[in-house]
């Protein structure tokens, strides 16, 4: 295997275990957000790749989707983490911005946005786009950090001489504009973390 592909994945490894020192276990929570947006078949649509934590857990239970980020740089650590678990036939990676995703209305019967949400400029104008992009009987599944969750991703920047920017939208906000386009929503939480999933409604708005 590529020495860059096998290296990468220990500081990956190290990124998983420094994050599970501070009480925060990434592979915990993607497995509870997975769980939670079943039954999933069809066309998959996931915006904000970053370092490919979602998509990996994706692909090991057997879909194949569309992967989408706005940072090359980012999604070429994802890619070598796919492909240190030759997942790579799972997932269709492509460059973009999820403000004006390049798709056509009704492409996807799930879409979703997992840790993405705190970094957005326009977070309501990417949910226009995840509305545009799902299927009529699709459903959208945003999650991010609870307040929590983002107190402690801070401390870990923190201990890095970093300081971790807080933006974009809490889910709950999220939440309740899915709710106003005409979808109905159901929520969960964890200690770290805040998932919506929302379904179109049969009077949709629009």
């Amino acid at each position: 295997m590529n020495e860059k592909v096998v290296e990468n994945h220990k500081k990956y490894l190290e990124r998983i275990d420094f994050f599970k020192s501070f009480g925060y276990d990434i592979w915990k929570e993607r497995d509870f957000i997975l769980e939670k947006s079943l039954p999933l078949d069809g066309m998959i649509l996931e915006a904000g790749t970053g370092k490919g934590h979602f998509a990996i857990a994706l692909a090991q239970k057997g879909y194949h989707f569309t992967c989408v980020d706005i940072s090359e740089e980012e999604q070429k650590y994802a890619k070598m983490n796919v492909e240190y678990f030759g997942l790579q036939e799972h997932i269709d990676f492509k460059i973009a911005n999820a403000e004006q995703l390049n798709f056509e209305d009704r492409s996807f019967d799930a879409v979703f946005a997992i840790n993405m949400a705190h970094h957005l400029s326009n977070p309501y104008k990417v949910v226009d786009e995840f509305a545009r992009v799902v299927k009529r009987t699709g459903k959208i599944v945003v999650s991010d950090f609870s307040r929590k969750g983002l107190d402690l991703v801070s401390k870990v920047h923190k201990s890095e001489g970093r300081v971790h920017p807080e933006g974009g939208a809490a889910v709950d906000g999220i939440s309740a504009y899915l709710v106003e386009k005409g979808f109905k929503t159901e929520n969960y939480k964890t200690v770290f973390q805040e998932t919506v999933i929302a379904y179109r409604l049969n009077t949709e708005k629009k």
